[in-house]
């Protein structure tokens, strides 16, 4: 069952809840990640707890975080799950806090209005704000390109799609199209990319 990602208001920028923007959380001691090409910090784009997608019936086996470089548009491979551009990190379902933003950098710079999701597709009402989408298959804007994992290989699991969003404030800057986030869960290991 795929699942619509429905702007669904503020809530607290370290709320332990699926939604875009805010303040990262991660284990005790993580450090804000810089950009692999220009070294500076990545901007903080979502936090997805793998616990709301359909089909989970256990405990949530992760939560991941999602990074992108807004430094330089289009200069550091924002696109590309292997450049080093973007970031996304599967971390443990607990224990998480929020990560001190880089010193002498705004942390409005870095952040993104929260808001909250999850609404299964066949209730999403006709006049909400449509974020992005769990689960089903991933609606490729060109070819398909499903990351291997860098650890055993296989293909990753698509697991999130994310779209840029209506305010120019708060918008994710995909080149006007869409992010893919998959994800391999025995390894740890997910990945960010997008098409426009």
């Amino acid at each position: 069952m795929t699942m619509f990602l429905l702007d669904g208001g503020p809530v607290a920028p370290d709320a332990p809840v699926t939604r875009t923007g805010g303040t990262p959380l991660a284990p005790a001691g993580t450090l804000w990640p810089a950009c692999a090409a220009c070294a500076a910090p990545l901007q903080f784009l979502a936090q997805i707890r793998l616990g709301d997608l359909p089909g989970h019936t256990t405990p949530a086996p992760g939560v991941l975080a999602l990074f992108m470089c807004a430094n330089r548009p289009g200069q550091c491979a924002q696109w590309s799950p292997t450049a080093g551009g973007n970031l996304a990190l599967l971390l443990p379902d607990g224990g998480l806090e929020p990560v001190p933003a880089p010193d002498g950098v705004d942390r409005e710079l870095l952040g993104l209005g929260a808001v909250r999701v999850a609404v299964p597709a066949r209730t999403a009402p006709g006049t909400a704000t449509i974020l992005g989408r769990f689960g089903g298959s991933p609606d490729w804007l060109q070819c398909d390109e499903t990351p291997s994992c860098p650890t055993c290989a296989q293909p990753m699991v698509f697991t999130v799609e994310l779209a840029e969003g209506p305010d120019p404030v708060t918008a994710m800057n995909f080149g006007s199209g869409r992010a893919y986030v998959h994800s391999c869960t025995p390894c740890g290991r997910a990945a960010l990319l997008w098409q426009c």
